[in-house]
């Protein structure tokens, strides 16, 4: 008998810089793209949020948006 208890994901896991710019407005293609682009200054890339899969860059669709909390719990004093 097979298991089955593994969840299906139910939402998109990777996007496009151009995806996830549409999924969240807040954020435009300029502003991701100066946040990969410092990513080794801002910690980003050791969030693992960042997937490159040859020339194409990937956001994870979890951990990005945690990165992104955790950027705002490290300004509040």
């Amino acid at each position: 008998m097979p298991d089955n208890t593994q969840a299906t994901p139910t939402e998109q896991t990777y996007f496009t810089v151009k995806q996830y710019a549409q999924k969240e407005p807040a954020f435009s293609e300029s502003s991701l793209r100066a946040i990969i682009f410092n990513e080794h200054n801002n910690g980003l890339a050791k969030s693992g949020a960042v997937i490159r899969a040859g020339r194409k860059v990937l956001l994870h669709g979890v951990k990005f948006p945690q990165w992104l909390e955790n950027q705002n719990q490290r300004g509040v004093a």
